[in-house]
């Protein structure tokens, strides 16, 4: 069956702009607005870099990866917001308390996106989140995909939809 259009670059940020928006808004009672797109090319030279990156894959009519990137700062914040809990408490109970919600935030956020291709005719599952916690993290482009890279603003702080489509 023929897709009913394609996926184009302002559907994928209207999808990820919409998905980020509603999370943000849900979980953490706050706005995400888009701020700009990230040029490919200058991340390859000055990648940009986190201290945590959840990920989650989508795979169907359309098959990819959605990296949400962010500092440990908004992930502390995000967490603690979440459970209603405080940031003493969060890093108390220690990362895999940090690991779990980034994972739902991250999940319900690439889900929101993955809605959006199937409402158009792109029907695809969701693969488990995994979450990556260190130093000067990076996102390394997939080999045969197309990056489109996303900054958001979240209670002043910078989050980053790093979306890596299967190119045909």
């Amino acid at each position: 069956m023929a897709a009913a259009q394609q996926i184009t670059d302002a559907l994928i940020q209207e999808s990820i702009a919409n998905a980020m928006q509603n999370v943000c808004r849900t979980l953490l009672r706050q706005d995400a607005p888009f701020v700009d797109r990230a040029v490919v090319a200058e991340l390859e030279r000055d990648p940009l870099r986190f201290q945590l990156i959840g990920n989650v894959g989508f795979a169907g009519e359309a098959n990819g990866m959605v990296y949400l990137c962010m500092s440990d700062d908004f992930a502390l914040y995000a967490v603690s917001t979440i459970l209603g809990m405080s940031r003493a408490e969060v890093e108390f109970h220690g990362p895999d308390v940090v690991k779990d919600a980034i994972g739902e935030l991250t999940n319900m956020t690439v889900g929101g996106f993955k809605n959006s291709l199937c409402d158009v005719g792109f029907p695809c599952k969701l693969t488990l989140p995994t979450i990556v916690r260190g130093h000067n993290l990076t996102v390394a482009a997939l080999k045969g995909t197309t990056r489109h890279v996303f900054r958001f603003t979240c209670a002043t702080h910078v989050l980053v939809a790093d979306i890596q489509l299967k190119s045909d």
